[in-house]
């Protein structure tokens, strides 16, 4: 199992708000989050959130993965 495995879409969503990015309001089951400069990142409020996607979502942040778990 990985460090990134488990993690609830909320908790996913308040560690980019410490890296800077601004969330939008939920559409769905999905929050927006947004930073000048670098890509839109699309964030399912799910239970867990897949490891799969949010190591990707972590790189088009220009983040690592260390990074992440630090700010969470």
């Amino acid at each position: 199992m990985t460090r990134l495995a488990g993690i609830p879409g909320r908790k996913v969503v308040r560690a980019f708000e410490r890296a800077g990015f601004v969330a939008g309001k939920p559409e769905g089951s999905h929050v927006t989050l947004r930073k000048p400069g670098l890509p839109i990142l699309v964030i399912p409020l799910h239970r867990e959130v897949s490891p799969f996607l949010l190591r990707s979502q972590i790189k088009r942040a220009g983040l690592t993965e260390q990074q992440f778990i630090d700010l969470l």
